[in-house]
């Protein structure tokens, strides 16, 4: 196994509240793993300690086998923030812009992007299919646009590991089963070790590797077909057995 992300007991607080206790898990190179549980549960702490916005109150997070707190390499990961497509829809950006700002951590100060920057930008638009929309306003895209344009952001670095926080929030059916064909592609075919935070246990069933399922510990970790059992999200949403059943 070659591990992109591992968290060895890993534990955080705020202002004294437990959040974290004790997290140990394994992201392998190649994985497309699911982040579950309910609201309040840590998932997103746990994304901004593995991306290195925050610090451990214990334990250690290790990226491609260095300390995260000494890891420099960042171009090697992308990321998707919660809520990435909320903004003014008046935002006088085009989608070739967007994308091209996720160069500029490439570029070192006081350098203009230049032709190779440009053929990023076009490879990662091309990608996510949306070539034809490089000159479009991005607050004129439907979500499940921009959505794409935000990953298309995250690529433009060709980073090995894409972290993406409820990306699919808002989305319709259609819009979501395209988005997962994307991400599936993203993780076969280029071989993007993927991590995303959902709630969709139907799609995550279907579609992903790995899941965790996570409420401040780690309850369970693995394939689906092992994890979204009727007794593990009980456990995980801390309802009784018969109320999940029935679709909690």
């Amino acid at each position: 196994m070659n591990p992109v992300v591992e968290l060895k007991d890993l534990s955080f607080s705020y202002g004294g509240e437990m959040v974290l206790e004790r997290i140990n898990l394994t992201v392998a190179r190649g994985d497309f793993l699911a982040l579950m549980g309910p609201n309040g549960s840590g998932k997103t702490t746990l994304v901004k300690l593995v991306l290195g916005l925050l610090k451990p109150l214990s334990g250690e997070v290790r990226l491609f086998g260095c300390p995260a707190n000494r890891f420099r390499e960042w171009r090697r990961v992308g990321y998707v923030p919660q809520k990435a497509t909320s903004f003014d829809s008046l935002f006088p950006a085009t989608v070739e812009e967007v994308v091209l700002a996720g160069r500029f951590g490439l570029l070192g100060p006081g350098r203009r992007p230049g032709r190779d920057d440009r053929r990023a930008v076009e490879e990662a638009l091309e990608l996510v299919g949306m070539t034809g929309a490089a000159h479009r306003a991005v607050g004129s895209l439907s979500g499940g646009q921009q959505q794409r344009v935000f990953i298309a952001r995250a690529l433009v670095g060709k980073p090995e590991l894409l972290v993406l926080d409820e990306p699919v929030v808002g989305l319709d059916s259609r819009a979501l089963d395209s988005f997962y064909d994307l991400l599936e592609y993203l993780n076969r075919v280029m071989g993007i070790t993927l991590i995303t935070v959902t709630h969709d246990t139907g799609t995550v069933a279907r579609r992903v590797g790995k899941v965790a399922c996570i409420n401040r510990r780690l309850i369970c970790h693995g394939a689906p077909s092992q994890v979204l059992t009727t007794a593990n999200l009980a456990r995980l949403y801390g309802v009784p057995v018969r109320r999940v059943a029935h679709g909690h």
